[in-house]
């Protein structure tokens, strides 16, 4: 019996080769999106899976409330894995990371190795201690994991940059130079496995040591210093929530407080009511980090993404299965008579349920056959829409099982309302040619119609609000100049070198100004951010200090990146006082209340007096409010800014690139330009208005197929009517009117119901940023008119081929 149904819904399939393609290429589109989808979702919620034990591995956050704003940060004082220790036997084992470019070594570097003068630029670049190693138990290719970062001066790169640099050979014992520092030799001790795509770890290719570093005299006993991301792994059976109150109140009293209040700080009282510390499981930090204050480096997932791409793959496969729906009864006339004279034959009901059962798995089969290959294709480009590197699981014992059972489902799913519609038919009336019962309760059908629109038009309108958001971000006037400023980098190895580098550059007729500092305004690896704490002179025990950046920056910075000096003046590097003097911003003198900044005098520990307040400029992403900022003339050397004449930048390149080699030809001139950099801040909000587009031009063209089908079956439903309409004189564009009024209502009815729906999920969207457009009406008008458009072109291609038939067909019968 199976096998005849299976016939039969082939014969059907090919008989309405149309019908057919449309319903299965609907199908195989949206299941096409869905696995997309599903391997994206898949790949985020394994983030850090594959650590031994590390259901006990937890990161440490702190929680402060700063009247009432709850901050998050990972950042801890080098000494308190020390503390933890010797203070927790709850704790197995405790451990430190420093990936912040702040201290040298960490971030990128210029590598060399022993015999070999090449220098060769590399990021990924951080600080690990030994504990941290062994607790999530990376896989060695080559070296002893007990011991790889347990000396002084010693380094774990991974098997890929370890093939680099050593094809083919073990390359523990030996020596690599960073910088060009000989002083400061690093010995491979070891070489891991390359880290799984779905490791918050994975940007660090090379692990140096904590052992025996101090960035600065007294640094590893500071508890006044917030720098390491500290992880521990707790003993099995410990409670977390009552170990967290207990690690939050000990720290707090026998180390913060003491410490804060011996440096007379103000806020000393505050800290056990206004800051907690807890755990966060190592497997939540990829999805439930975006709003901990984190190093760039740490790749970083949200978990509203997962949830919002799930609802447009499940939105998406609704809108095939109305389709599949649509479809099936606008061609209800077809199967009428068929239906009739199967039951006055003897057939059941319940055999005519399983035939059309039947026919849904067999479209489901195969849209899902050709959905997979579509996916397949399309991975690449979606790797690209979604910033990922997903491979294809064919070779999954999973894939196949998963697939065939999703195939039955949904064709189980999709064809339920069609086969109990199409089964009920009453042989005495479809057999007289009354086809009537199709049309008596048309309610489920159009609110499907307008459930498919009304989706539609709610990613129309978010797609045009993320993208009119980007452009926002990228054209607002943010207080510098980003274009044309080609920034090179890694010019640390030149040491002395490279402030006669600077003026040389500045020689050449295609350089307008030039600077040395890597402190800068846009997120480029290797840039710096150093947060300190601010107060007016005397008042540290008196005041609770005002928190901002401290740069260091050359007396050129102001000029290459055209920042706007409001009073005051700039540095002067002929002026011996201004080596103790800085330049704010506007924000950090309003928070410190200096009426009249220059001339002040505040202090982060040294004391420095105002000659100049810049306009405020945002030097992080416009989710955040600008920041106080204080600049101080010293030398950062790892970057040197170059504001270039844009006439030819070809001709520019060139000539900055034969300087350079002058000064440094064992190694290649590395760039970037600010505008870049800048724009890549901003992937993320790219990407998703990206994805966004092109599900939401998915999803009107599945919709699309959907009204498609309903037209075509009012069509089939009135064509006596619209004969009849004919005969007594109606013209085309009536009949044409008579049959897109009724679409065209229910594409009102959408738009009236996904309009508030969008503006309540854009809106709490854009909350994310501190600077962000308004929604404006004219989007909602925009998203509205596509929709009626292209509902009017798919509708009105059935409309007009009913009203220009000729209607002696359609009456014949009569």
């Amino acid at each position: 019996m199976f096998q005849n149904y299976l016939k039969i819904a082939w014969r059907n399939l090919l008989k309405h080769r149309l019908y057919s393609a449309i319903k299965i290429g609907g199908f195989a589109c949206s299941i096409a999106a869905c696995i997309l989808i599903t391997l994206y979702i898949i790949h985020e919620i394994s983030y850090d899976k594959s650590y031994p034990d590390g259901e006990r591995i937890y990161r440490i956050i702190a929680r402060f409330n700063d009247n009432g704003e709850i901050k998050k940060g990972v950042s801890f004082q080098a000494p308190l894995s020390k503390a933890i220790k010797a203070d927790f036997p709850q704790v197995e084992t405790v451990g430190r990371i420093l990936p912040n470019s702040l201290f040298y070594g960490a971030g990128s570097n210029q590598v060399s190795i022993e015999d070999n003068p090449t220098s060769v630029y590399e990021e990924g670049f951080t600080y690990m201690d030994q504990e941290l190693l062994d607790m999530l138990q990376l896989p060695m290719a080559f070296g002893d994991r007990s011991k790889a970062l347990k000396h002084p001066y010693t380094l774990v790169m991974t098997k890929s940059k370890a093939d680099k640099y050593f094809p083919g050979k073990n390359p523990v014992g030996k020596i690599v130079y960073l910088n060009n520092d000989k002083s400061k030799p690093y010995t491979i001790k070891g070489v891991i496995e390359d880290l799984p795509s779905t490791s918050h770890l994975k940007p660090f290719s090379f692990l140096l040591t904590l052992n025996g570093v101090v960035f600065y005299p007294g640094e590893q006993d500071n508890w006044g210093a917030t720098n390491y991301p500290t992880y521990i792994k707790l003993r099995k059976g410990t409670d977390v929530a009552q170990f967290e109150k207990i690690l939050t109140k000990e720290i707090l009293t026998k180390y913060v407080i003491p410490t804060m209040q011996q440096a007379g700080n103000v806020r000393a009282n505050e800290m056990e009511k206004n800051l907690r510390l807890s755990l966060q499981p190592v497997r939540n930090i990829h999805l439930y980090s975006a709003d901990i204050h984190d190093y760039p480096q740490m790749q970083r997932g949200d978990i509203k993404f997962v949830w919002l791409f799930g609802g447009i793959a499940a939105f998406i496969l609704l809108i095939a299965c109305i389709n599949f729906v649509n479809l099936s009864t606008a061609k209800s006339a077809n199967r009428a008579k068929e239906v009739g004279l199967r039951k006055v034959v003897g057939s059941y009901r319940s055999g005519l349920i399983a035939q059309f059962l039947a026919e849904s798995t067999l479209y489901s089969i195969l849209s899902f056959l050709i959905g997979l290959l579509l996916a397949w294709l399309l991975l690449p480009l979606f790797n690209t829409l979604s910033g990922k590197e997903l491979g294809f699981p064919w070779s999954s014992w999973q894939l196949i099982p998963v697939v065939l059972c999703s195939a039955l489902f949904v064709g189980l799913l999709a064809g339920i309302y069609p086969s109990f519609y199409l089964s009920g038919f009453r042989p005495i009336a479809v057999l007289k040619g009354d086809l009537s019962q199709g049309t008596r309760n048309p309610v489920l059908r159009n609110g499907l119609v307008v459930f498919q629109f009304a989706t539609s038009i709610t990613l129309i309108i978010g797609t045009l609000i993320i993208n009119n958001q980007m452009n926002f971000i990228l054209d607002k006037k943010i207080g510098f100049d980003k274009d044309q400023v080609m920034v090179l980098q890694g010019t640390s190895t030149l040491g002395d070198q490279i402030n006669v580098l600077k003026e040389e550059l500045q020689k050449l007729p295609q350089v307008k100004s030039a600077s040395v500092s890597d402190f800068l305004p846009v997120r480029l690896e290797g840039v710096k951010r150093n947060g300190n704490t601010f107060w007016k002179e005397g008042k540290i025990t008196e005041e609770a200090g005002t928190g901002g950046q401290f740069w260091e920056i050359d007396e050129n910075y102001l000029s290459t990146l055209g920042m706007k000096l409001l009073s005051g003046r700039n540095f002067s590097k002929d002026m011996a006082t201004d080596s103790q003097s800085v330049i704010i911003n506007q924000k950090l003198a309003k928070e410190l209340g200096l009426k009249n900044p220059v001339g002040a005098r505040i202090t982060n520990g040294r004391v420095f007096t105002v000659i100049g307040v810049v306009e405020d400029f945002n030097f992080e992403s416009l989710k955040d409010e600008v920041e106080g900022l204080c600049m101080a003339l010293s030398n950062s050397p790892t970057m040197l800014a170059v504001k270039v004449n844009g006439k030819d930048m070809s001709t520019a390149v060139q000539a900055i690139g034969a300087v350079w080699k002058k000064f440094s030809p064992d190694q290649a001139m590395r760039y970037t330009f600010l505008d870049e950099g800048y724009a890549n801040m901003y992937m993320d909000v790219k990407r998703t208005g990206n994805i966004f587009t092109s599900f939401a031009a998915l999803a009107i063209f599945i919709a699309c197929l959907g009204l498609f089908g309903l037209a075509a079956f009012t069509t089939e439903q009135r064509t006596k009517e619209i004969g009849i309409r004919k005969v007594l004189g109606a013209s085309v564009n009536g009949i044409v009117q008579l049959l897109t009024k009724d679409f065209l209502r229910l594409v009102f009815v959408a738009i009236v119901i996904a309009s508030p729906l969008a503006w309540w999920a854009m809106n709490k969207w854009l909350q994310d940023f501190a600077y962000r457009i308004e929604i404006k009406w004219w989007v909602f008008a925009i998203a509205g008119s596509a929709a009626i458009v292209i509902a009017i072109l798919t509708v009105s291609f059935q409309a007009i081929k009913a009203a220009l038939a000729n209607p002696t067909k359609s009456l014949r019968s009569e």
